[in-house]
């Protein structure tokens, strides 16, 4: 039975980014998919790069949603 790349401990992945702002991990090695980015000098072990998105992504609602309500709030309040 062969494991998923994603699950192996020892793999060494690198942090995705989208026009969102959201991320994800993914193996050093892949090609890097449409619409996403890696994230420069962010490369290392799971728990390594999971640590860093978990520290960088604190609001999960895509870029979108975000600039929607903001403009609802400002909306409101004129």
């Amino acid at each position: 039975m062969s494991t998923s790349c994603f699950d192996r401990e020892d793999e060494t992945f690198i942090v995705l980014v989208n026009q969102e702002d959201q991320y994800s991990i993914w193996p050093h090695w892949k090609a890097v998919p449409g619409g996403w980015t890696a994230v420069e000098g962010i490369k290392g072990d799971k728990k390594t790069v999971l640590e860093y998105v978990e520290k960088t992504w604190v609001d999960m609602r895509p870029r979108s949603l975000r600039e929607w309500m903001e403009q609802q709030t400002a909306g409101a309040a004129s």
